[in-house]
């Protein structure tokens, strides 16, 4: 299973894709299933980081289902029951729902090698993959559509070793992230209209590193210097990553009038000085030091096809406004978008593909618009702490109102469940406005 060097100069393809995340890769591994000639260009090289809670819901766990990636325990997949809920001085436990939609579990693992991992499957179906290829910009037509990328070789480090390069391709993919540089050059900004995140996150050595639930917090309380209890802003999480450490970190929206107005690293810190010296959750056993990322929320770059470039991921802004899941909607999109262009390539003419391109556009709002729609009011709602803290009082005590925030939180309505907690959720995703 190899990959292609840099400097071997690639011409042409039928696809490229910019960027090896998970959206990227998922996108690449289903075009070569296809049979097309796809080109995975990613800027650094693997194993590399990436800031991330490093969770994956049980719809994440279907898309890995969906690619045909194995993840048995004895690999280093660690499998969680459910979710623990932390708040008003209660402690929920709720496992994943049951249906035939989505596996009962979650799973863990670090985005240092789950990017590699998926990166290769994408290489084993056929995708060609070269690291260390930065992206400068597009390659455009005279009506200004794309026809391919430019990029420049670069080391581990991100130094710059070769000439800049050209690849060309009639369809271009960005799965670049949240900064998207590519969509950003071909003049698809994000929308100020939506919801955004902000997160950070580090480890810690500690016995915890074996829970089976994921854990959230909807409380951030800390100590001031007269040893008064006082309300952080944000939300946390821990979770076991099985390998001795947990993944502890926090998130805040842009609803919140603390966005952009305190150091999170600091909110950070004084939150796990809190916590039970038992769990070791330390300067002295913290493994990294606290990174952090943004979360592009509710669709806020569209459209996410036009001029010959499609987007996924977080690159088209598709992290879940109700909890911040990115991974699963970017291998998601990656699905819907391969099944779309292998469908487009299929056309005789281009007036063909092209129409069958720009359906993307309808698939991916009909898919998540509505349900993005509502988290994009729940955002508005949770940024609010006194309203958040009444949410957080009267809702814990409900297990069955929680069971069903969970199952709306985490998108695992069954499709056509008999349920009333599925109907529920199915009906207001279709009766919302799309986002």
């Amino acid at each position: 299973m190899s990959t292609t060097n840099v400097d071997s100069r690639v011409d042409t393809a039928d696809v490229i894709v910019v960027g090896a995340g998970p959206g990227g890769s998922a996108t690449a591994a289903y075009l070569a299933m296809a049979g097309l000639d796809v080109l995975l260009l990613e800027k650094t090289h693997f194993p590399r980081e990436k800031v991330c809670g490093d969770g994956l819901t049980p719809r994440a766990v279907r898309e890995l289902v969906n690619l045909g990636i194995p993840t048995p325990e004895e690999d280093g997949w660690i499998r969680n029951k459910g979710l623990r809920i932390i708040g008003a001085g209660m402690r929920l436990q709720l496992d994943w729902p049951e249906n035939s939609a989505f596996p009962p579990y979650g799973l863990v693992r670090t985005r240092m090698d789950f990017d590699d991992i998926l990166a290769q499957h994408a290489v084993k179906n056929g995708a060609r993959l070269i690291q260390g290829a930065n992206v400068t910009g597009p390659i455009t037509d005279a009506r200004g559509s794309i026809i391919g990328v430019t990029a420049k070789a670069v080391d581990e480090k991100g130094r710059a070793t070769g000439e800049t390069q050209e690849y060309r391709a009639p369809l271009v993919v960005a799965a670049d992230g949240n900064s998207s540089r590519l969509s950003l050059a071909m003049g698809r900004e994000k929308r100020d209209d939506r919801p955004m995140g902000v997160a950070v996150r580090t480890y810690y050595t500690s016995p915890r590193s074996d829970d089976d639930y994921l854990e959230s917090w909807l409380e951030l309380w800390a100590k001031d210097p007269s040893g008064k209890d006082v309300l952080l802003p944000g939300y946390g999480w821990i979770f076991g990553v099985g390998d001795g450490t947990s993944n502890v970190g926090l998130g805040i929206l842009n609803t919140s009038k603390a966005f952009g107005n305190v150091d999170y690293k600091d909110v950070m810190r004084r939150w796990v000085a809190t916590m039970p010296e038992e769990w070791t959750y330390n300067d002295d056993t913290m493994t990294q030091p606290i990174r952090g990322a943004a979360l592009p929320m509710g669709f806020n770059r569209q459209p996410h096809y036009a001029d010959g470039l499609l987007l996924v991921g977080d690159s088209g802004g598709m992290v879940n406004p109700f909890n911040g899941e990115g991974i699963a909607y970017a291998m998601e999109s990656g699905r819907t978008a391969a099944e779309v262009v292998a469908h487009a390539f299929a056309r005789a003419d281009a007036a063909g593909r092209e129409r069958v391109l720009q359906s993307y556009n309808t698939r991916m709002k009909q898919d998540l618009g509505g349900y993005y729609t509502l988290g994009r009011h729940f955002a508005t709602i949770i940024g609010q702490p006194d309203v958040m803290r009444v949410i957080t009082r009267y809702g814990l005590p409900r297990t069955t109102l929680m069971k069903f925030m969970l199952k709306a939180m985490a998108n695992l309505a069954e499709p056509g469940g008999r349920g009333a907690s599925d109907r529920l959720i199915n009906a207001l995703s279709k009766l919302t406005p799309d986002a």
